[in-house]
């Protein structure tokens, strides 16, 4: 049961880096840059900042998913799974509460968001900003702030469903 209670906690730290992250950069940093920097100033500060905020969301990324496939192998091996020749990640699926396939799908969703995001619009915008085309680069770090903002929609249903879940599902 410890190493459950260390899976979860580090699962639960890396979506706070990652959610909490999302919540910041769209809500607090992007809007103040807005106000206060002009496109020459500005689109390379948020170009930078989500450079940084993108690798430890891949961090986040890689905790947050092995957690959460470690967490499933534990809950198949909990029942026994492994003593009959069984696999405990299977095992652990079946058993898993309606909630927490949920949280995986939406997690897994939210996953190839983001890698598409780092793929395509922010590396568009590191290409423009280092071009010095501000219109351009103001156009994909739009792309960027939409695409998080569907990321931060899904990752908060996604703590909602980890939270009430199981009363609800």
């Amino acid at each position: 049961m410890r190493i459950y209670a260390v899976l979860l906690f580090l699962h639960v730290l890396a979506v706070v880096v990652w959610v909490g992250g999302m919540f910041v950069m769209h809500f607090a940093v992007r809007p103040s840059a807005v106000e206060l920097l002009a496109p020459p100033q500005r689109l390379p500060l948020m170009a930078a900042a989500l450079r940084r905020f993108f690798n430890w969301v891949i961090a986040a990324v890689v905790v947050t998913l092995l957690t959460g496939l470690a967490m499933f192998i534990g809950i198949g091996a909990a029942a026994g799974a492994m003593q009959r020749g069984q696999s405990a990640f299977v095992e652990g699926m079946r058993l898993a509460h309606p909630s927490i396939h949920v949280m995986f799908a939406i997690g897994v969703a939210m996953m190839l968001i983001f890698a598409f995001i780092r793929g395509a619009p922010f590396r568009a915008l590191q290409v423009a900003v280092a071009g010095q085309d501000w219109p351009l680069a103001g156009r994909h770090l739009d792309r960027v702030r939409q695409l998080v903002a569907l990321n931060l929609v899904l990752g908060i249903v996604t703590i909602a469903v980890a939270t009430v879940g199981r009363a609800l599902l």
